[in-house]
């Protein structure tokens, strides 16, 4: 019989490993940060590629500077920090992929480096790096932005394809052919003249990682069968969504507009894989479907009634706030034991 692996003492007698009791946990799971980071840029990968393909080759530069921004802005602000480099886990990297993806193809790129610098050193690192932000690092990017609302909101027309080595895009329909997304017109009460199979593969203008709903939607089914995410978030999100905009459509039949809202804007992307981040999300199932049906009433009141066409980025970061209270008001009951008398 073959002899187990043995360690040794503190008084140097090796002893078999099987009588050997480390500190907790005593179950290690194969999954890491970094592979988790990884499957998430995995399951983003084809809306990023669908995204080139319908705005151009500039969006790479777009993705490359956000992305690169991001891990120069954590590597740096660790060093200053005195704390350990940890951009090898690449959540640095899936934060300035995520900011790219929520920007329009025409974003001037210095943009792009001051957003990822945004996400990462005022929102993330500030509050103690990784599993200590309260919001949603690229959302928190992206609203930030929105500072420069010119910028934020010129949307490329899909097949008017921007060159890699157009850096400065004019805003002025010259050099590119603007056009209004899908959400501009529904917000109106308008059915915009796109077709739901346009809505759900991308041949409409948005933002860059935003615009194929089918793409997004299998990223997200990769991710549940990976067990990244759980069910919870995006049944309750989309689902919301879906009944709040056909009980209460504003323009055209229930069933047309609710497909239009599921299938226009950020939603999709908001919903598999920005709600979903487990620092910013609850830990409890019951708390995951509150926050889901929280973000989805956020999303449609703010498309109905608020200044811009888009509401998921505010509806996010609004249920971030919140899931202390929703993690504390679902917790499990606890039951055995005895009061001590504190407090």
């Amino acid at each position: 019989m073959k002899e187990s692996s043995t360690v040794t003492s503190v008084g140097g007698a090796e002893i078999p490993a099987l009588l050997s009791v480390s500190p907790s946990p005593h179950i290690h799971h194969p999954d890491t940060t970094r592979t988790v980071m990884l499957d998430v840029i995995f399951a983003l990968i084809p809306a990023a590629l669908w995204g080139v393909y319908i705005f151009g080759l500039r969006v790479l530069w777009v993705i490359l500077v956000s992305v690169v921004s991001a891990v120069l802005a954590e590597a740096i602000t660790q060093k200053l920090l005195r704390r350990p480099v940890t951009v090898a886990d690449c959540s640095a990297a899936l934060t300035g992929l995520l900011l790219a993806l929520n920007l329009p193809a025409t974003v001037p790129l210095w943009m792009c480096a001051i957003g990822s610098a945004f996400a990462i050193i005022v929102v993330k690192q500030l509050f103690g790096g990784i599993g200590k932000n309260f919001v949603n690092p690229a959302l928190a990017a992206r609203v930030f932005l929105f500072a420069w609302p010119e910028s934020m909101s010129f949307f490329t027309a899909p097949g008017a394809r921007l060159g890699l080595f157009d850096f400065s895009v004019k805003a002025d329909g010259v050099d590119v052919v603007s056009t209004a997304t899908p959400l501009a017109s529904l917000k109106t009460g308008i059915i915009p003249e796109v077709s739901i199979f346009d809505l759900a593969f991308g041949e409409v203008g948005g933002c860059i990682g935003e615009v194929s709903a089918i793409l997004l939607i299998a990223g997200g089914i990769y991710l549940l069968v990976r067990r990244v995410i759980t069910w919870h978030i995006p049944v309750a999100y989309l689902g919301t969504v879906a009944l709040v905009t056909f009980l209460f459509p504003q323009g055209g039949a229930g069933a047309t507009f609710m497909l239009m809202e599921l299938f226009s804007g950020g939603l999709m992307l908001g919903a598999f894989f920005m709600a979903t981040d487990y620092t910013t999300s609850p830990i409890t199932p019951a708390g995951r479907l509150i926050f889901g049906v929280g973000c989805g009433l956020l999303t449609v009141l703010i498309r109905y009634f608020g200044g811009y066409n888009e509401g998921v980025s505010f509806a996010i970061l609004i249920m971030n706030t919140l899931v202390w209270y929703l993690d504390r008001f679902t917790r499990p009951r606890v039951f055995g034991g005895g009061k001590n008398g504190k407090k």
